[in-house]
């Protein structure tokens, strides 16, 4: 089933593209690669949640923002390439969380994106990954993941 199919039989209509909020640009293709600049958990220009893990956000907040951080990664790759088909695969995912110096479970929350892009790509959408803890993220968001997406010829 393509990713296109999977997203309608889940419900899922992905947000307008998030437009950058600083000075770059949201993908930048190099051969078969498409690299996204870091997505934050934004909904109708808002932030899902704000704050810290270990402090005032909760794990499964965070795991919503991640989910959120990963519609708003396709619907990018959706308006530069016109089509979720065109990808071949994820093939890594960085994730930083916003934590106090004692929160520990950051692989916790990112598995919820990972899950995620399994569920709409299937195989292809397994990765490599990155999780880590950080002080503070743009906007006082909980979560900020970037991604690579290899593009199908």
């Amino acid at each position: 089933m393509s990713a296109e199919q999977k997203l309608k039989e889940m419900g899922i209509t992905l947000p307008p593209a998030p437009a950058a909020l600083g000075a770059y640009i949201p993908c930048v293709q190099a051969g078969n690669l498409l690299f996204l600049s870091g997505q934050l958990p934004l909904r109708g220009g808002k932030l899902l949640h704000t704050g810290k893990l270990g402090d005032s956000v909760s794990i499964s907040e965070a795991q919503e923002d991640a989910r959120q951080a990963v519609l708003n990664a396709l619907s990018n790759v959706k308006a530069y390439l016109g089509n979720l088909d065109r990808v071949g695969r994820c093939v890594k995912v960085n994730g930083f969380v916003a934590s106090t110096p004692d929160f520990i479970d950051q692989p916790q929350v990112l598995n919820a994106a990972s899950e995620l892009l399994r569920e709409i790509f299937g195989e292809p959408g397994r990765h490599s990954r990155v999780a880590v803890g950080v002080p503070v993220l743009p906007l006082n968001s909980p979560v900020e993941i970037d991604f690579i997406f290899e593009v199908k010829e």
